[in-house]
């Protein structure tokens, strides 16, 4: 198993990378969606190779799973 962070293409992730979601997610802990192709600007790679911490509209430290992204 390799440590690369990988979006549901198989693309490589790297820090700064814009990626787009490719499915409308539930935010726990509010009452928003984020909407299938809404752009995400600048995410930050965590410990663990399945999940990108990011900033989408005004919910600051969001931790998405990269099951759900496609790199932009």
């Amino acid at each position: 198993m390799s440590d690369e962070t990988r979006d549901s293409n198989g693309a490589v992730l790297a820090d700064g990378d814009n990626v787009t979601v490719i499915k409308d997610l539930k935010v726990k802990g509010t009452s928003s969606t984020i909407k299938r192709g809404t752009l995400v600007k600048g995410i930050r790679l965590t410990g663990n190779p399945d999940e990108v911490e990011c900033r989408v509209e005004k919910i600051k430290g969001l931790v998405l799973r990269t099951e759900f992204l496609k790199k932009a």
